[in-house]
């Protein structure tokens, strides 16, 4: 019997059921044939390879992979990202921190043949149900835009700044380090429609993943939709994967990110005290406080955001009609990408403390000039 006979034979026997049978039956042949190994790899090097064309990036297959099997088919599938990726001269530029990421380290021990073929059979069953994503970008072997010297010094501003936010133990210091971020980006933007207005690029939207992760995930959904906004860009979150997709001009989607991930820090370490001051003053923490916690937080924030972004843009009037092009584009071509998006409700646990737990928070965020000068309430 071949090599690719037997990986044949126990591909066309596990793959496309979900009984525990055929799988067993599959992982026999390939555990007692170990010429099967190297073309067992280069299959599911196929099967991500298709995975790319289908529109997924690499931490999008990490993330279901860990949501849906175990440490081990993660492993795996970090370990064939990068056997896969190897083979590229260039990559697109967002792939190489998701790169950086992948967990590849075996297991400490091994496991017995029967055993990781298994777990590949296992994986290769999720690859090959893969559904098509909305493309945000290019797939490695398509032509790309020529490489930027490192990364613009706006960005790597709020990076710093944020940084900062997030290191820090007095509140008010975070909140000042968090309203300047904000404020450069703001001005960023306002910038680049005023130069897009005077020298036409032909640029267009492009489009970003960012995961939202359990637990609460509606709440952090609301936040980045929230952040998104306020930086003229467009969120559309996808549940059942969880991520979201954020669509907008180059120049604002990483700062988006940057802002989404800092305040989803600074927000979980505000619930963290406050859940302390519950326990002190008697009371259990409580999965409802936390939710209800997380969407006062996304809610005021979203408010917050939005009278920073006017308060910024009302400085330079004429040049309105640019950003309002710019969002407008934005619009359509977020339209273009998700004809069938539709509006859900929040379902919710309420949790009366936990809200003004989190409404306390945002307010401390610090997003505007000062407390007293914060917008719509």
């Amino acid at each position: 019997m071949s090599t690719k006979t037997t990986v044949d034979r126990a591909l066309e026997t596990a793959l496309y059921t979900d009984e525990d049978t055929p799988l067993d039956t599959a992982a026999s042949l390939l555990a007692a044939d170990r010429s099967a190994d190297a073309e067992l790899a280069l299959r599911g090097e196929e099967f991500v390879r298709r995975a790319w064309e289908r529109g997924w990036q690499p931490a999008d297959l990490v993330r279901l992979v860990k949501r849906d099997l175990a440490e081990e088919h993660v492993r795996l599938a970090g370990s064939l990202i990068v056997a896969e990726t190897a083979g590229y001269a260039h990559l697109p530029h967002r792939w190489a921190s998701q790169l950086a990421d992948l967990d590849t380290e075996p297991a400490r021990g091994g496991s017995d043949r029967f055993s990781s073929a298994t777990t590949a059979l296992e994986l290769y069953r999720l690859l090959v149900r893969l559904p098509s994503l909305e493309p945000v970008g290019p797939v490695p072997g398509d032509a790309l835009p020529a490489p930027t010297a490192g990364e613009p010094r706006m960005l790597t501003r709020v990076r710093a700044l944020l940084a900062k936010a997030e290191a820090t133990g007095y509140p008010e210091e975070a909140e000042a380090l968090t309203a300047k971020a904000q404020e450069l980006m703001a001005r960023h933007s306002l910038d680049e429609a005023a130069l897009a207005s005077r020298t036409p690029s032909g640029d267009v939207p492009g489009a970003i993943r960012i995961g939202v992760e359990p637990p609460y995930e509606q709440a952090k959904a609301i936040l980045l939709d929230a952040v998104a906004t306020a930086n003229h860009c467009r969120a559309v979150w996808n549940e059942p994967y969880g991520f979201s997709t954020v669509v907008g001009f180059e120049a604002d989607l990483d700062p988006v990110e940057l802002l989404y991930t800092s305040l989803l820090v600074q927000g979980t370490a505000a619930m963290t005290r406050a859940e302390a001051e519950q326990r002190a003053g008697g009371r259990k923490r409580t999965k409802s406080f936390r939710q209800s916690f997380l969407l006062a937080y996304a809610n005021r924030l979203g408010t917050r955001l939005a009278a920073t972004a006017r308060r910024v843009t009302a400085e330079e009037p004429t040049l309105l009609p640019a950003l309002r092009s710019r969002e407008a584009a934005v619009t359509s071509h977020t339209d273009e990408m998700f004809p069938q998006t539709r509006t859900t409700r929040v379902r919710a646990m309420w949790d009366e403390a936990g809200w003004t737990h989190g409404t306390t928070a945002a307010n401390a965020a610090g997003l505007g000039r000062g407390r007293g000068e914060v917008e719509g309430g």
